[in-house]
């Protein structure tokens, strides 16, 4: 980021908060500022940015809602408002009272004519304005990095799916209830358990609440939970984090297939609130919506064998085999680093050329700054097509997918993909095997395209006590802490199935995002905790 002003403000001024301000006054929000077009208004936030001119300032205010411009002149407010709002400073937080013009060009559609100012609160030196940072910076200031119109976007399109997910399992019928975030026993095994002391004895926190979700389902049928989960993994890619949110829905009398009905469902309808609701969210952050907007059709389904198949290059889909597109695929973005070089080269030759105007300037600049973007882009792009190349083709039948092979799948794919029938031996205890063939367990995972991955894992539950003690005896896990789980086998069981979701990972692939750490207000993950 770039400071685009200066901070003077007026030495009456410094450190001074208006703590007269009176907070009974009606005031608009700017995303319904269209609502009120030729009225007088008033709006609170912080300037998120400024330009001024002579007997003039712009101002770009923001409010949680959106973003609007605001024009202080002499003429319509005061000499001494002109004097405030020249003065201001990134993350100023100020009052202002305004006349709403109709003004397609601005953001939002409108604009405010100043007519009062008041400054709430002053902002000096203001940490990530001054330059370009890099995300360890950012990191370390996410509490004023979230003020930044990108993540500002991301933090609304979250909110929107969070609500979408409600509003689907409540429409279906479906009740919330809570997990519990201490346990005394692990979901899916103990090597990735954060361990803390229960007043004298060891308890972890919880990786799931895929368990207690079972009980649940038994006393109300249909329920879902929607809770921080915690994974003690010493991972730094761009997929992991130690700390996330989780929504888990459990049904009793569903199979796999009706599960696998619900999951496609339940993305739909918040993919859909997303389209509808963040067009300008979306726009903001540079989405291109079209892989969304396909996502509302119906999700291909593929067993565990067929979708190695299509990894392998064994099987096409629609005439595309994946070896091969890969190997296209690598052949272009080499011409393609060879183009961007080239157009580098040329346009720092231009930027040598003697009497070029600022505005010349400025642009090639512009354009160099873009195309090394672009180009770092694409360094990344001949790094791994090589890795997934060789990883499709030298998979090993019956292992887990690795992020490699979901992406070597889900390229041929406009839409999320659903594989399900794994086998059994990479698959959680809980997991029912297939009745017409022992060999696989009946899990799904679905994995999202544009190499996402997998963002919902889930499947039929066993339902026979005696193959359920079986697999907690292989996974060597203490039979005592289970009693309870055994309990549901042994009083009414009933066919039932469910899933889990990480909000996390769906955030960032509705919104595209190159790490998972955007998608979450304080990242928690290895290596950070701050802050």
């Amino acid at each position: 980021m770039k400071i685009l002003f200066s901070f003077h403000l007026p030495h009456y001024l410094c450190n001074q908060v208006m703590t007269h301000l009176d907070l009974s006054k009606s005031t608009t929000s700017i995303e319904h500022l269209s609502k009120h077009v030729g009225q007088s208004v008033t709006l609170r936030g912080w300037v998120a940015n400024k330009r001024e001119g002579k007997g003039i300032a712009f101002i770009i205010l923001r409010d949680g809602t959106g973003f609007c411009q605001c024009v202080v002149t002499e003429e319509n407010a005061s000499s001494n408002d002109l004097e405030i709002a020249q003065s201001l400073s990134l993350e100023c937080s100020i009052e202002i009272t305004g006349n709403v013009l109709a003004d397609e060009k601005q953001i939002g559609g409108v604009e405010i004519q100043v007519t009062n100012l008041i400054l709430v609160g002053t902002s000096e030196n203001y940490p990530i304005a001054k330059k370009e940072h890099g995300i360890e910076f950012l990191l370390d200031q996410r509490h004023l990095w979230l003020r930044s119109t990108r993540q500002w976007a991301i933090m609304r399109i979250r909110n929107t799916i969070t609500f979408a997910i409600h509003e689907y399992f409540q429409k279906e019928g479906f009740v919330q209830m809570d997990a519990p975030i201490f346990t005394g026993n692990a979901c899916e095994g103990t090597s990735t358990l954060f361990e803390t002391d229960f007043y004298g004895q060891p308890a972890y926190l919880s990786q799931s609440g895929q368990l207690y979700g079972e009980a649940m389902a038994m006393a109300m049928g249909k329920i879902y939970t929607f809770g921080p989960t915690f994974r003690a993994e010493k991972s730094k890619t761009r997929r992991h984090l130690s700390e996330f949110w989780m929504i888990e829905p459990e049904m009793a009398f569903y199979d796999i297939f009706k599960n696998m009905d619900c999951i496609e469902g339940f993305l739909q309808h918040v993919i859909k609130r997303v389209l509808e609701n963040c067009k300008h969210e979306l726009e903001t952050i540079g989405r291109d919506t079209s892989v969304l907007e396909s996502s509302l059709k119906t999700f291909p389904r593929m067993t565990y064998d067929q979708a190695v198949r299509i990894i392998k290059g064994d099987e096409n889909v629609n005439g595309v085999n994946s070896i091969t597109s890969l190997e296209e695929e690598l052949a272009k973005t080499q011409a393609k680093l060879q183009e961007i070089d080239a157009e580098i080269a040329d346009r720092e030759a231009k930027l040598a050329t003697p009497g070029l105007k600022k505005g010349e300037i400025n642009f090639h600049q512009t354009k160099i700054i873009q195309l090394k973007q672009d180009k770092t882009d694409i360094e990344e792009d001949l790094r791994n097509i090589p890795q997934w190349i060789a990883s499709a083709k030298n998979f090993e039948y019956g292992n887990d997918f690795g992020g490699s092979d979901e992406t070597v799948l889900t390229r041929l794919f406009d839409s999320p993909v659903m594989v399900y029938d794994w086998p059994h031996e990479v698959k959680a205890f809980y997991l029912k095997r297939n009745p017409d063939d022992e060999r696989f367990a009946r899990g799904v995972d679905v994995l999202a395209p544009e190499g996402y991955g997998e963002i919902v894992g889930g499947g039929e539950r066993e339902t026979d006590v005696n193959m359920l003690t079986q697999k907690i005896h292989e996974h060597q896990l203490p039979m005592e802490e289970f009693e309870w789980y055994l309990d549901l086998r042994r009083f009414g069981s009933v066919p039932h199935a469910g899933f889990g979701l990480g909000l996390e990972r769906l955030v960032t692939w509705i919104c595209k995002l190159k790490h998972v750490r955007e998608s979450i207000p304080f990242p928690r993950m290895y290596g950070r905790i701050k802050p």
